[in-house]
């Protein structure tokens, strides 16, 4: 009784470990942004950040995960799972926006590193009604709709407005 338990035991070991081995599993743990472009739907966003502001001073995780370490590795777990069903069953979204939570978080470190200025807008009261990137929209990853890849934003986002429109 217990040999088949051992032998499933160690299969499954085995499988899991080629599938990390295979899948580079451990580069998705640090904060390298090269690992988030693996994925070909992300050049446009890569290449925007890579060419905007916060390319010299952040990286993808210290703007879209909690920086504790828990909070953290929960966000990249569950984001690395939803990225990988998305690609599995091919329903990746065009264009890639980020999600509400993911729009509290980045809000979060928006005002974690930018807290002095914060601080001196309006005694440093947040219009809590919008978050920073409503109208510094560009800041982080460049101007939307100008990507020489074929994964731009076509049209649904007016770079001169901070709205979004209805496709025609």
């Amino acid at each position: 009784m217990k040999l088949p338990l051992i032998i499933g035991i160690i299969a499954l070991a085995v499988v899991l470990g080629v599938g990390m081995v295979t899948t580079e599993f451990t580069t998705y743990l640090g904060d390298d942004p090269t690992t988030c472009n693996n994925c070909h739907v992300m050049d446009a966003v890569y290449e925007g950040w890579y060419h905007a502001g916060h390319q010299a001073w952040a990286n993808c995780t210290d703007c879209h995960t909690p920086h504790a370490f828990i909070p953290k590795y929960f966000i990249k777990a569950k984001s690395g799972y939803n990225h990988v069903r998305h690609f599995t069953f091919g329903t990746i979204p065009d264009p890639i926006r980020a999600k509400e939570e993911t729009d509290r978080i980045i809000q979060e470190n928006c005002i974690r590193c930018h807290a002095e200025t914060v601080s001196a807008i309006a005694d440093g009261q947040m219009d809590a009604e919008r978050y920073c990137f409503d109208c510094h929209r560009s800041v982080a990853h460049g101007e939307r709709g100008i990507s020489i890849l074929p994964h731009q934003d076509k049209g649904i986002y007016d770079p001169e407005s901070t709205q979004l429109h209805e496709e025609n």
